[in-house]
């Protein structure tokens, strides 16, 4: 929960920070954030790796939390506000960016730390067949909005009313608050998440590193991973380029693992879980909007009046997380009873389904920007319906995905799996990014998005859900057929 409370504490400020304090164009701040997020959940895929190797869940997890702490902490240090010349020419505060740059790096090998491990714990509280495995990873689910949801009300009321300071540093005081919970908290573990051979971590690294343990190593090369993502994320076109070559080496990997390490069965449902990574992708580039494009949207496009009280742009972020919380026991609930029936959808037609409503989550906003307000403002009513839609979408796609990783990935490979879901999500979010930055010129050569680059963007996002959720339904039958007895 209080990992989430960071992490969402700065997601709806982020760009809003980049284009008022920093004076970043639309596209900058969306690239900066694109190229931001997918690493962020890209970096899960070693995280994962190391996690099943060597440190085990608990141990990833706290290092994790570590970063996170200083990453959020350091996202305090806003700087001088960017001005602008007589000429045109934008001052920023070099030292600033400097550090904020720095700081996304931290959260960044934080979370690949932390992520796909806190995940697989959940995973590993419950039998294989366990019929109570999705309603937990559901609840789960809700938990963690609990901390989003807050954090997007209690961090953009800060940022807005005492400064940006105040907002980022707030959810970095959660993340702390959060740590502190998980290392007290271990007994209710059970040993769940433990490292599977200890001794490892206290052997020697290699003959080349000297004296240095393996939890050492491993510690020392997540620090020297914070500069390397620190030099990347200062030229984020760059993660364009090495997001393909991470998918050809995992590709690869995976195609060696079929062929290698898999009977006839793991090799079906491996397939089943690869198709529905795949298809994540889709969904993810649609749903991260959020952050970008419906924030922008929010913040200059909507009368944020709701209940006659006045929101901020950042604190809608909130609405996601809150309908999370209303929902989950709703879903939790609903997939048991379906079930009792006989009628329960597959994971695959689950995807569907969730893809579809992304989708009409954008048409809701498009009704809404076509029936304005006399100010020219779209009513805030029509950006709650778009967060409900693409809420009930998420949760027939999000916590059904996790619990797939956990229920169709061979047992020794279920953080690698766990950390390739993760992988969907960062292709998904750039691509979210790039698609907003595309259709930010249709409004001028500033790049600045406006009423026509909204309403082109959201329109081709209503086609490009449905379309591609009903083709998922058509075939869903067919992957049903390679999970075997998973659902």
């Amino acid at each position: 929960m209080w990992e989430r409370f960071s992490f969402y504490g700065m997601k709806y400020l982020l760009v809003l920070f980049l284009v008022q304090h920093h004076l970043f164009t639309d596209g900058e701040a969306l690239r900066i954030l694109g190229a931001y997020a997918a690493l962020v959940y890209a970096m899960p895929l070693l995280g994962g790796l190391v996690s099943d190797r060597y440190l085990g869940q608990t141990n990833a997890v706290k290092l994790g939390g570590i970063l996170l702490v200083l990453g959020h902490c350091a996202m305090a240090f806003e700087g001088v506000p960017a001005s602008q010349t007589a000429a045109g020419a934008i001052v920023r505060d070099e030292q600033a960016i400097s550090v904020f740059y720095f700081a996304l790096a931290l959260i960044v090998v934080g979370v690949g730390l932390l992520k796909p491990n806190i995940s697989t714990v959940v995973g590993k509280l419950y039998g294989d067949n366990d019929p109570r495995r999705d309603g937990g990873f559901t609840i789960f689910y809700m938990g963690i909005n609990i901390g989003a949801a807050s954090a997007a009300l209690l961090c953009g009321w800060l940022a807005s009313a005492y400064g940006w300071a105040y907002g980022f540093g707030a959810a970095g005081i959660g993340m702390l608050i959060g740590l502190v919970i998980f290392t007290l908290g271990q007994e209710w573990l059970e040993g769940h998440g433990d490292p599977s051979n200890p001794e490892i971590l206290k052997q020697p690294a290699s003959a080349t590193l000297g004296i240095l343990s393996v939890q050492q190593t491993i510690t020392l090369f997540s620090i020297v991973s914070v500069f390397v993502i620190w030099v990347v994320l200062q030229q984020p076109n760059g993660v364009g380029v090495m997001l393909p070559l991470v998918a050809v080496l995992f590709l690869a990997w995976f195609v060696w693992l079929l062929a290698t390490q898999c009977n006839s069965e793991e090799r079906g449902k491996m397939s089943a879980l690869f198709f529905l990574i795949v298809v994540s992708t889709v969904f993810w580039s649609m749903f991260e909007q959020s952050g970008g494009s419906m924030t922008l949207f929010a913040d200059r496009a909507t009368d944020l009046t709701l209940f006659e009280t006045q929101l901020t742009a950042a604190q809608f972020g909130s609405a996601n997380a809150i309908f999370i919380i209303l929902l989950s026991p709703l879903f939790a609930l609903l997939w048991p009873a379906l079930l009792s029936h006989n009628i329960e959808p597959s994971s695959p037609a689950k995807f569907g389904f969730g893809i579809i409503q992304v989708g009409l989550g954008f048409g809701a906003l498009l009704i809404g920007l076509n029936n304005p307000d006399s100010a020219g403002l779209v009513s805030a009513w029509w950006l709650v319906l778009a967060y409900f839609l693409h809420t009930s979408a998420e949760l027939c796609l999000s916590p059904i995905g996790l619990s797939a990783v956990t229920k169709l990935s061979i047992a020794r490979y279920v953080g690698v799996m766990m950390g390739a879901w993760f992988l969907a999500s960062a292709y998904g979010s750039y691509l979210a990014s790039e698609l907003a930055i595309f259709f930010s010129s249709i409004d001028g050569e500033d790049g600045r998005l406006g009423t026509a680059g909204f309403n082109a963007l959201f329109t081709e996002l209503l086609y490009y859900g449905v379309g591609v959720g009903v083709v998922v339904l058509a075939v869903s039958p067919r992957v049903r057929r390679l999970m075997k007895d998973v659902r």
